[in-house]
């Protein structure tokens, strides 16, 4: 089955410009380099799927002109991944009498309940909160006739997840990315990695260690992810083999799911 894969958002978790900041990049007229918070949009046989609702979701959302969702997977619950969970509102109110269905962890379940309890403990009496249900990660995720794997990366000293959709996967927020999940990634069309920068971080990966990924995989085709204003789009392209580039918002990708 044929599928679209839509990078909604491809910088860190500050994103770029970064506020505050007079660097060349943070300055650049280059579209390209304009990066909101990571997020991608997997769309196949009129469904929707959306990994993270990112704080910029609002603009990501009205740039790509999404008018439904069918179903949301969460990596993880730090700010950047989650807090445009609110602007998931008018997409959800389709919904009715049903709920959109959010897919996380039962850890990352159990939080995001806590945090956003005017959500999850509504009556919906009024009808202008999200209409949203979460549901647990406890294995592969079958949605509209696709198969979702959750694979385990971690970021920091913190197992997070990616996943894996037919001949692509989508890594976000990892400094190091386990051996069995590198098995899980073999025979891939399209491979989204982290890659904030080329100096180290303590929880995310730098240009030259997703390379490294890359090489042990070997995809198709890699795309790097989650970048910070130290890395100039066409400068950075320009370095990197032909088969991996950097990411950018509104980049569209075609694959078989």
């Amino acid at each position: 089955m044929q599928a679209t894969l839509t990078v909604l958002g491809s910088g860190t978790s500050m994103g770029v410009p970064t506020i505050g900041c007079d660097c060349a990049v943070c300055h650049s007229t280059d579209p390209h380099d304009r990066r909101t918070r990571p997020s991608v949009m997997v769309s196949y046989n009129r469904r929707h799927v959306l990994i993270d609702t990112t704080p910029d979701f609002r603009e990501q959302a009205l740039r790509e002109k999404i008018t439904h969702l069918d179903a949301v997977l969460y990596t993880h619950t730090h700010a950047d991944h989650l807090l445009g969970i609110d602007d998931l509102r008018p997409l959800s109110f389709a919904h009715k009498p049903g709920r959109l269905p959010l897919y996380a962890t039962p850890d990352a379940g159990e939080f995001m309940r806590n945090m956003f309890r005017y959500i999850f403990e509504a009556n919906y009496k009024f009808g202008s909160l999200a209409r949203v249900e979460l549901l647990p990660i406890e294995g592969p995720v079958e949605l509209f006739g696709a198969r979702f794997e959750p694979v385990t990366v971690i970021h920091g000293e913190t197992p997070i997840l990616g996943f894996r959709f037919g001949s692509a996967a989508y890594l976000t927020d990892h400094s190091d990315v386990p051996a069995e999940t590198q098995e899980k990634l073999r025979g891939l069309d399209i491979l989204f990695l982290d890659a904030l920068r080329y100096t180290p971080h303590p929880t995310h990966s730098t240009v030259e260690r997703s390379l490294k990924v890359v090489d042990e995989v070997k995809p198709k085709r890699a795309f790097f992810t989650h970048i910070c204003h130290d890395l100039p789009h066409e400068a950075t392209n320009a370095t990197l083999p032909p088969n991996v580039r950097l990411a950018y918002d509104g980049m569209k990708l075609e694959f078989e799911i």
